[in-house]
């Protein structure tokens, strides 16, 4: 963009997921001016404070951030001042930018900007709102999902959708399904490009949102960590979808029983993740195990 079509830009994110989307749109030549993300939190076995993906990419591309505890009305006044301390005639944000932020943003924030917020959301809205619509895919065994780039309002993924792009999960068999890691990626990708082709339409008038259609909305809860359990006597296509869709966090997992040293579904005994299995003629094959205070064991062998 050349300085007279620059637009002044706030991005909200936290993850790896966002890092993605700021990577992309870096690439699409789009930068923010500043970056919120969550603060630092004691990470790894000796709990050293480490910043978040979207703070370590920030850093790396000298770009300012604000990691605030809540969105209060300090933040806010915050916000309100920051513009005047990039450049004189910098008197107003344009766009907010959110990608797997992890807080709810206040509507007198989401006001601030002139041309609304922008949020980047992983699923073929109305489907899939709410927390874990990348988890929600794959455990629905869906053919395809996909982003949506749409404008933020009080709801839950309830605003209007400015672009949409689909994204092919498996074309020939369940078994080609990604990861949940996998698929994040995917969309991570995806939704940067998408953003990066979206902004300067929004800015100059040249896309319309489009009302979702709310009586198709599904929705998405927030994972638990039980979420991850498998029953060997359910559908073993199930099972699969759950061990590709929690490879980064319940962790499908199930639990060997001290006593004669039987597989058991309740939260006894030692607990063991699930690292790798695939579909052999509709039977689940485990491939890789990790077994509690242990080492990884390959089945293969």
């Amino acid at each position: 963009m050349t300085k007279k079509e620059k637009i002044n830009i706030v991005f909200f994110g936290t993850p790896e997921f966002a890092a993605d989307v700021l990577e992309e749109l870096k690439k699409g030549g789009i930068l923010p001016d500043l970056v919120v993300t969550a603060p630092d939190k004691p990470a790894g076995r000796k709990l050293k404070l480490t910043p978040p993906p979207v703070k370590i990419w920030a850093d790396e591309n000298n770009i300012n951030t604000l990691q605030p505890q809540k969105l209060d009305g300090d933040f806010l006044n915050q916000l309100k001042k920051l513009p005047s301390n990039f450049c004189e005639d910098f008197s107003d944000w344009d766009l907010f930018l959110i990608a797997a932020y992890g807080k709810i943003i206040p509507q007198t924030v989401l006001n601030l900007p002139k041309y609304g917020t922008l949020n980047v959301h992983p699923s073929l809205l109305p489907k899939f709102r709410g927390a874990c619509p990348i988890h929600s895919a794959i455990l629905a065994g869906e053919k395809e999902t996909g982003v949506s780039i749409m404008l933020l309002d009080d709801e839950m993924d309830h605003g209007p959708i400015l672009a949409q792009k689909k994204l092919t999960l498996w074309e020939n068999s369940i078994s080609e399904l990604p990861t949940a890691s996998e698929l994040e990626k995917q969309l991570a990708i995806l939704g940067g490009k998408m953003l990066a082709d979206t902004i300067p339409k929004r800015v100059t008038g040249k896309i319309k949102a489009r009302e979702q259609n709310h009586r198709q909305a599904t929705y998405c809860e927030k994972l638990k960590s039980d979420d991850g359990l498998i029953n060997f006597n359910a559908d073993p296509k199930l099972n699969f979808r759950k061990i590709r869709a929690f490879d980064k966090w319940p962790r499908a997992h199930f639990f060997k029983s001290p006593i004669k040293n039987k597989i058991s579904n309740r939260a006894s005994g030692k607990r063991i993740i699930i690292k790798k299995a695939r579909l052999e003629n509709d039977q689940l094959i485990i491939e890789r195990i990790l077994p509690e205070g242990e080492k990884e064991i390959n089945l293969n062998n």
